[in-house]
């Protein structure tokens, strides 16, 4: 619904000036509109000699023919069962400059209870984004710039399990740097919390392109899979597998690589000796660290050869000619087979059709890759302040569960401690759900919902509490301080 079509006309405007520009507040750069022009964020316009929303408000609901599944809608396309209808916060407007109350401040009844929600668009400089890439591949090295377009925009962060982790943005980026970073840093952004695909490059390591809900593509070739485990866990799994079809199984891995005679799991069954030696930094039985320096080849490492992490065989240890090895990676992708001369060196063989679905089952347990988007904010005194006049209360009731924070509809993660800072997965929020201004920052959508009482409580702004059936019939208008005087000389529009 877009209530720039059904809002009364501003207190504040004045009918004899319609021509002139007018002064938009609703963010730092304070745009001069020119008569039917947008500000610089194009979600603002000069209609009238009103400042009104471009963007529609959007409302939500678990409608019925969705099987239950949150939908966004608008006033012209209300599905069945849609009496649940509740209003996010994408296209509401924001608070800034923090004096006057949230856009729209809701009176709504949930099973029962009177319950109040505050929806805004947050103005975020401090945020963005946690990318993680699932993938086996070396993306870069710990610390390592990440660049957008050549500037830089984040760093890669500490590696999870089957997972590389990106953290871009931030303040230092969106604002710390020059234009050019600031500016990227912030269209990067947009375009990973609206699902858009995004090129990267990290220094000293590959191109990603990163898309949320998409697979990575390193170094222009899309992922398949993430790893299964470690090379340590993958041999826990399969030991079993191989049992009787092979003489020894080296999973190889960036982290830990695994050899199945020597690993806890194989000597439970009963795996005999092999004589093997790994040339790598040996931790517990049948476990080694650092067998290669990482990169795009084997379970993450540089190897394109497996057979450099061997050292010789050991006659005395159960070498001998004729013993087969498997070795193979991480996520079933990379694989290879040997068997011992006689002077126990080994030569590569066809695979055996008794080991191919070893290895398929490696693969059919990695899952698919995935890039994961979260948006990381912390919600400060502009939007506090537009809920209520006491924005500390506000903080403490979102700490302690008692104010239920959604990000356009979609649960968020709130971390402990000081403040308000969330998480969301920027695929849960609808499509077109974060803007910017250019200040450089984001706009993200935000609603906070609580019972009325406790609201009032907070110190909250009762005299703007409206019902969802009046902000659909009546819509709203966003309330600017602007004079409608030309702009000084020299202003930009």
């Amino acid at each position: 619904m877009s209530d720039a079509a059904t809002a009364p006309p501003s207190p504040r405007a004045d009918p004899t000036a319609t021509g002139a520009k007018i002064r938009c507040d609703a963010c730092p750069v304070m745009c001069y509109v020119a008569p039917g022009q947008t500000g610089a964020c194009d979600r603002y316009a000069n209609l009238d000699g009103r400042i009104v929303r471009t963007d529609p408000v959007v409302l939500m609901s678990r409608a019925v023919a969705a099987g239950g599944a949150v939908v966004p809608f608008g006033a012209s396309a209300w599905p069945e069962g849609a009496a649940d209808a509740v209003m996010t916060g994408i296209g509401s407007g924001t608070t800034y400059p923090d004096y006057k109350p949230a856009p729209f401040i809701i009176s709504t009844e949930l099973d029962g209870a009177d319950m109040v929600t505050v929806v805004t668009e947050a103005i975020f400089s401090y945020c963005g984004v946690k990318v993680k890439i699932d993938t086996d591949r070396f993306l870069g090295p710990e610390g390592a710039t990440v660049r957008a377009r050549g500037e830089a925009v984040g760093h890669v962060t500490t590696a999870e399990y089957g997972s590389q982790m990106l953290s871009l943005g931030g303040v230092h980026h969106l604002t710390g740097g020059s234009k050019a970073e600031g500016r990227v840093t912030c269209e990067t952004l947009l375009a990973l919390c609206n699902a858009e695909a995004v090129d990267l490059t990290i220094d000293g390591g590959a191109t990603v392109g990163v898309q949320a809900a998409r697979a990575p593509v390193v170094d222009g070739v899309p992922e398949r899979r993430m790893r299964v485990g470690c090379g340590s866990a993958t041999i826990g799994m399969f030991a079993a597998q191989w049992q009787g079809l092979v003489d020894e199984v080296v999973v190889v891995d960036d982290h830990i690589t695994g050899v199945v005679s020597e690993h806890q799991a194989g000597k439970v069954i009963g795996w005999q000796p092999t004589g093997i030696r790994i040339r790598g930094h040996r931790s517990t039985p049948g476990r080694y660290f650092r067998v290669s320096e990482p990169g795009p080849g084997w379970g993450g490492t540089r190897l394109t050869d497996p057979l450099e992490i061997l050292g010789p065989w050991d006659a005395r240890r159960g070498a001998r000619p004729g013993l087969r090895l498997l070795m193979v990676s991480t996520t079933g992708e990379e694989w290879g087979y040997y068997v011992l001369d006689d002077a126990l060196v080994p030569q590569p063989h066809p695979l055996p059709p008794r080991l191919e679905p070893t290895v398929r089952l490696i693969d059919e347990n990695c899952e698919p890759a995935l890039c994961t988007v979260l948006f990381m904010g912390g919600a400060g005194g502009s939007l506090r302040a537009g809920v209520t006049r006491n924005p500390v209360r506000l903080t403490r009731a979102v700490q302690a569960g008692a104010a239920r924070l959604t990000c356009g509809g979609a649960p968020v993660y709130v971390w402990p401690g000081g403040g308000i800072t969330f998480m969301v997965d920027v695929t849960r929020v609808p499509p077109g759900g974060f803007g910017y201004v250019p200040t450089p920052a984001l706009v993200a959508p935000l609603e906070f919902t609580l019972p009325r009482a406790d609201y009032l409580a907070l110190g909250g702004h009762a005299a703007a509490i409206r019902t969802l059936d009046d902000i659909r019939a009546r819509g709203g208008e966003y309330a600017i301080a602007a004079r409608l005087a030309p702009p000084p000389a020299g202003a930009a529009g």
